[in-house]
């Protein structure tokens, strides 16, 4: 049904554009009062969204492991709770063991390549609860795998923490809390994903790659937050921000089984770079494992739940949830998570959509920055009287900040109501250009492509809004009473007058 759906919208699309010979497209435009034609060299790009297989993460997909994901959700639940203000000293009881074991299995990963990994902890004491009358050292657990660009980061995270939150227990300290799917299940994903990616990329990626095992997402995202936190602060920029969660169960209370498919959520709006992490992980998956369905939801998170994806979103980087088909709440945050009801063989294909998507975000040069579209509607000369290239609004003038490794670029078209994109116009390695479509019906976006042909995910054009940061009561209140002229508001990207002639055209 998915496939049809898409086809009606590709037909009804290309209906409206492509010629009979099927390959160039003709869109009128006006420079004046004589109707001329430009022509672009539109590719169909259908549910792969153009982008190509890479050998080498073919290769990777085979090494992931059920049974040893098994062996290690099974070591997690044997530490009988790992409630976040459970015990740290015990060696093998509570979350301090949990941890200090985890960051041991980094460490032989690590030794398994030659010292690839850069493993550490990163923690800091927190006030939790809504009266903050709990305390906490909350401790998260990291493989960094260096790139060859170490600012940009691409952050895969599960949470190692556990609780019965269900029946009140959600700073319960003592009572057994196995977590084997909530949140062991993702946990042991990401320290799979750990051990491959070392075994395979023991050189790095383009990017460089953080594997987390959080703590107390329970009690309110705080490990998430505190390392997404840190990451803004040290000057990274964070290509995504992902989160496995709850990725083990494939049989609800009723008997209704899925092992076959799986959820990603993607936050609004429509353009963000959330959004554009969904598309490409979705499309990813059509590509690499058509077999093992991924079902988008255009959401931050299931309804009324949250995840530790969320502090990136809220810091504006691409974030994104990975999660099972199906739920069963009778088994979430309560004794009976327990490990005969997870599915390890489930686990290691939402550990496969999880490589690609993280191989191929850390293989490719970063999405553009500062896309932008300014309509070219007023061109001037020195006299202020129009030129022969005003557009009358026709016309657009697309630009972007170039990327580090990229050396070409490729333009997308999608109608507005359209879940991904639909159409490509290869660019060659240039930063703006001239755009001849009524882009107020459309969406465009840019992404880069590096040398070997891995490709970012889309910055949308235009951009989602930026938040305005907020402006101190009291200094508002002093300007007011001091009749001081308002800040000047930042310039429109769309409209205006250009002054400058138009960069050539898209594709040409």
């Amino acid at each position: 049904m998915r496939v049809v759906r898409y086809e009606i919208i590709a037909i009804a699309f290309a209906s409206a554009f492509v010629t009979s010979c099927g390959s160039r497209v003709i869109v009128p435009t006006r420079t004046g009062p004589v109707a001329t034609t430009t022509t672009y060299a539109l590719e169909s790009v259908g549910e792969t969204m153009g982008l190509q297989r890479d050998p080498a993460i073919s290769a990777l997909l085979a090494d992931i492991d059920p049974a040893h994901i098994g062996h290690t959700d099974s070591t997690l639940v044997s530490f009988g709770t790992r409630n976040t203000l459970s015990d740290t000293l015990s060696s093998t009881h509570g979350i301090g063991a949990a941890r200090r074991w985890i960051h041991s299995q980094f460490e032989q990963d690590s030794r398994d390549c030659g010292g690839c990994l850069r493993v550490s902890y990163y923690g800091e004491v927190q006030k939790m609860g809504r009266a903050q009358d709990h305390e906490a050292n909350v401790v998260d657990v990291l493989a960094w795998l260096p790139g060859r660009d170490t600012t940009h980061v691409v952050v895969i995270t599960g949470h190692y923490d556990s609780c019965i939150c269900s029946l009140g227990g959600t700073y319960d300290s003592v009572s057994t809390a196995p977590g084997a799917d909530d949140d062991g299940s993702g946990t042991s994903a990401i320290m799979e994903l750990a051990r491959v990616f070392a075994k395979h990329y023991p050189h790095g990626l383009q990017s460089s790659v953080i594997f987390a095992a959080v703590a107390a997402e329970e009690q309110g995202l705080y490990g998430s937050k505190e390392l997404a936190q840190h990451l803004h602060d040290a000057g990274y920029t964070v290509i995504a921000g992902m989160t496995d969660d709850i990725v083990g169960n494939v049989t609800t209370e009723n008997g209704t089984t899925d092992s076959t498919s799986m959820r990603i959520y993607a936050a609004d709006p429509d353009n963000s770079p959330s959004r554009e992490l969904g598309r490409y992980a979705w499309a990813l998956d059509e590509l690499y494992l058509p077999a093992f369905t991924v079902l988008p939801v255009w959401r931050l998170d299931r309804i009324g739940r949250g995840g530790d994806h969320e502090p990136y979103v809220e810091l504006g980087d691409a974030g994104l949830r990975f999660t099972e088909r199906l739920e069963n709440y009778n088994r979430q945050h309560l004794p009976t998570d327990d490990l005969a009801h997870v599915n390890f063989g489930y686990i290691a294909n939402v550990a496969r959509v999880n490589a690609i998507t993280v191989a191929s975000l850390a293989s490719a040069p970063p999405a553009p920055a500062e896309a932008r579209a300014f309509r070219q509607s007023r061109a001037m000369d020195a006299n202020g009287k129009p030129t022969a290239s005003a557009s009358g609004g026709q016309a657009w003038t697309l630009s972007w900040q170039p990327s580090p490794g990229a050396t070409n670029y490729e333009l997308l078209i999608r109608q507005t109501t359209s879940p991904t994109w639909e159409q490509i116009i290869p660019l060659g390695n240039v930063t703006t250009c001239s755009l001849h479509r009524q882009l107020d019906d459309e969406w465009a976006g840019v992404r880069a492509v590096g040398p070997s042909g891995a490709r970012s995910i889309v910055s949308s054009i235009p951009g989602p809004p930026r938040p305005r940061p907020a402006r101190p009561a009291a200094s508002a209140a002093g300007a007011a009473a001091s009749g001081a002229a308002p800040a000047e508001r930042p310039s429109r990207p769309f409209g205006g007058q250009q002054r400058q002639p138009p960069p050539p055209n898209c594709g040409a």
